[in-house]
C-alpha cells in the first residue's frame, strides 16, 4: 500500500462502518473537536449502560423468567446489543487517539462486521417481534397451533445467519492504511478505477438502507396498523398489554435512533458527483452514529420502565440478593464475636453438651 492520501480516493465519511475516513485527515481538527468530544461521552454513556443493562435483560429472560416465545426475542435482542457494546471501546479508544488505529487489520475488520451485525440482528428481531405479536393477538387460533418455541429458536437463528451474511462486505472491504504518522482503519474497495468504487459503496449502502430500515419499516408499520385497525373492529377484545407496549416502545426508539443515520448514508452517496454536502456529512455523521450507538442501551432501559413482569423479577432478585448478603453478614460477625472471646474462656467451654445436663 502506497502513504499517499490520493492512493485512497474511495473514501467514506460513514462514521459507523468507515469512522476515521482518509479524507478527514486534510480537515482542521479544531472543527470537529466539539463533535467527537459529544460521540466519546455518548459512546462510554452508552458502554456502560449497555453493558449492565443487556446483562441484566440476558440474566432474567434466560435464568429468572420462565421460558415463553417472547423471552426468546427479547433474549436475541439482548444478545445483540450486549455483543455490540462490548466492542464500544475500540471505537472510544480510536477517536481518543484522534483517529489512529491501534489494533490491527483483524480487528478492524472483526470491529466492524460487529456493529453492522447487531444493526441488523437488532432490526430483523424487532421485525418479528412485530409480526409475532400481531399474529398471536390477532390470529389466536393459529398461533395457538403453529406458533411454538422450537421454531421461534429456529427463526433466530436464521435471523443471526442472515446478519452475519449481510454484515461479510466489512471482513472483506475493510482495512488499514498508514497515513503520514495514523494507522486508519477505513473502507477500501478494492478497485483502480474511482467508477467501480463508487460501485461498491453505492451497492452496499442501497443494501443497508433497503435491508436494515425501509423494508422492516415498511414491515413493522404495516402490521402495526392491522393490529390497531383490530383493536378499534373488535372494541377491545384485541387487549393491548404491558409488553405490547413494551414492544412498541423499543420499536419506536430503534427507528428514531437509526433513521438519522441511513438519511445520511444516503446524502453520502452525492459524493460521487459532487462534494457541497462535504462539511455537513463531516459533522453529522458523527452525531447520527452516536445516536444509533446509544439505541443499545435503551432497550433494557425500556423493558425497566415499561416491563411489568421485568420489573417484578428484578425487584425480587434485589430482595433475595440484599437477604444474602445480610444473612452472610450476621454469619461472618457471629463468627468475629465467638473469634473474640477469650482463649481462657473458650477452654472453660464444654466442646460437647453434657448429655446430663438435659436431663
Amino acid at each position: 500500500m502506497g502513504d499517499s492520501i490520493e492512493d485512497y480516493g474511495n473514501y467514506s465519511y460513514d462514521y459507523y462502518l468507515e469512522y476515521g475516513d482518509v479524507e478527514d485527515l486534510k480537515v482542521d481538527h479544531k472543527q470537529k473537536e466539539a463533535t467527537h468530544i459529544i460521540s466519546v461521552v455518548i459512546y462510554i454513556i452508552s458502554f456502560v449502560l449497555g453493558l449492565i443493562g443487556n446483562g441484566t435483560v440476558i440474566w432474567v429472560t434466560a435464568f429468572k423468567s420462565k421460558k415463553t416465545i417472547n423471552s426468546i426475542w427479547l433474549l436475541n435482542l439482548a444478545l445483540a446489543d450486549f455483543v455490540f457494546v462490548l466492542f464500544l471501546p475500540f471505537y472510544i479508544d480510536y477517536i481518543l487517539r484522534d483517529f489512529h488505529w491501534n489494533f490491527g487489520v483483524v480487528m478492524c475488520k472483526l470491529n466492524s462486521f460487529v456493529s453492522v451485525m447487531n444493526m441488523y440482528a437488532s432490526v430483523l428481531f424487532l421485525t418479528v417481534l412485530s409480526i409475532d405479536r400481531y399474529v398471536s393477538l390477532v390470529h389466536l387460533n393459529w398461533s395457538q397451533r403453529h406458533r411454538t418455541k422450537e421454531r421461534a429458536w429456529i427463526i433466530c437463528e436464521c435471523i443471526w445467519a442472515l446478519a452475519a451474511a449481510m454484515s461479510c462486505p466489512a471482513l472483506i472491504f475493510r482495512d488499514t492504511v498508514r497515513v503520514h504518522d495514523k494507522v486508519v482503519c477505513f473502507n477500501n474497495f478494492h478497485a483502480q478505477d474511482s467508477h467501480k468504487a463508487a460501485v461498491r459503496h453505492i451497492t452496499i449502502v442501497a443494501v443497508r438502507t433497503t435491508v436494515g430500515f425501509l423494508l422492516p419499516f415498511t414491515a413493522i408499520c404495516v402490521t402495526g396498523l392491522l393490529l390497531t385497525a383490530n383493536v378499534h373492529r373488535s372494541q377491545g377484545a384485541v387487549r393491548m398489554s404491558s409488553f405490547s407496549r413494551t414492544v412498541s416502545a423499543v420499536i419506536l426508539a430503534f427507528f428514531l435512533c437509526w433513521a438519522p443515520f441511513h438519511i445520511f448514508s444516503l446524502m453520502e452517496l452525492t459524493i460521487h458527483s459532487s462534494l457541497h454536502l462535504h462539511h455537513v456529512l463531516q459533522t453529522g455523521f458523527p452525531l447520527a452514529t452516536s445516536l444509533g450507538f446509544f439505541n443499545s442501551c435503551i432497550n433494557p432501559l425500556l423493558y425497566m420502565l415499561l416491563g411489568k413482569k421485568v420489573r417484578h423479577i428484578l425487584k425480587r432478585a434485589c430482595l433475595d440478593l440484599t437477604k444474602s448478603s445480610l444473612r452472610e453478614l450476621s454469619q461472618s460477625i457471629s463468627a468475629t464475636e465467638v473469634e473474640s472471646v477469650p482463649a481462657a474462656f473458650q477452654e472453660s467451654l464444654p466442646e460437647e453438651p453434657l448429655e446430663s445436663s438435659v436431663l
